[in-house]
């Protein structure tokens, strides 16, 4: 059997018009009345989240002064993950064509998110994707889980899906981020990092995937020809 295990934000899901409403909320709160501020375009905002540019200097960068950077930061911290703004995510575009290819090819799948379980759930209502995962490949984070960093609890997921599914003759990961690349490679499962997510070719080269692509619709043609 052969198995896909797919990250959701990157892969199925466009953040940016979420985070980016996030920046312009906590751009408009932290600045002082009548302060200018030099608010970053969409796309500049975005490809400095892709560089992974820090959320203080992304403050700096649009007029903030050194403690208003901080309050962004513990602002947007506070909020980014939280359901007015979960409105703003997008299916990126090919990503439903493409896990309908996957189940038509009858390969098992899997999604592993570091969504909390009502996170995930307003997505797959939202966009009818509960067809894709039943219950029992869905690994993501329970409601009242203390996160520590991405990179770390995501092994913790993998190691989960690992011990509870079926075995699969073929496993491949596709990801978004460092935490995906390695998460798949602590298990010695293969990982394909797309480039339709929150980090762009240079940062996800730095952590080795077995290949990069454009996006979930490449991945799954990669492995359909293999």
């Amino acid at each position: 059997m052969l198995r896909l295990i797919t990250d959701f934000d990157g892969p199925i899901m466009d953040v940016s018009q979420r985070y980016y409403s996030v920046y312009q909320f906590c751009l408009e709160k932290t600045r002082y009345p009548d302060q200018p501020v030099q608010q970053l375009s969409k796309a500049e905002f975005w490809q400095k989240k892709r560089k992974r540019i820090p959320e203080t200097q992304i403050a700096l960068n649009s007029g903030l002064d050194e403690a208003q950077s901080q309050a962004f930061s513990q602002l947007r911290r506070q909020i980014v993950h939280t359901e007015p703004y979960f409105q703003y995510d997008n299916l990126i575009p090919g990503a439903l064509e493409a896990l309908l290819k996957i189940q038509q090819a009858g390969i098992d799948l899997a999604v592993m998110t570091m969504r909390r379980v009502r996170e995930l759930d307003y997505a797959f209502k939202k966009y009818d994707l509960e067809g894709f995962f039943p219950e029992n490949r869905r690994y993501c984070l329970s409601n009242d889980y203390v996160k520590t960093r991405d990179i770390e609890d995501k092994p913790l997921l993998m190691a989960r899906a690992l011990a509870e599914l079926p075995p699969a003759t073929d496993t491949w990961m596709v990801g978004d981020t460092e935490a995906d690349i390695t998460a798949a490679q602590k298990y010695g499962i293969k990982v394909m990092a797309v480039e339709s997510g929150i980090r762009d070719r240079t940062q996800l080269e730095i952590y080795h995937p077995d290949v990069i692509i454009h996006d979930l619709s490449s991945a799954v043609d990669l492995i359909l020809r293999n």
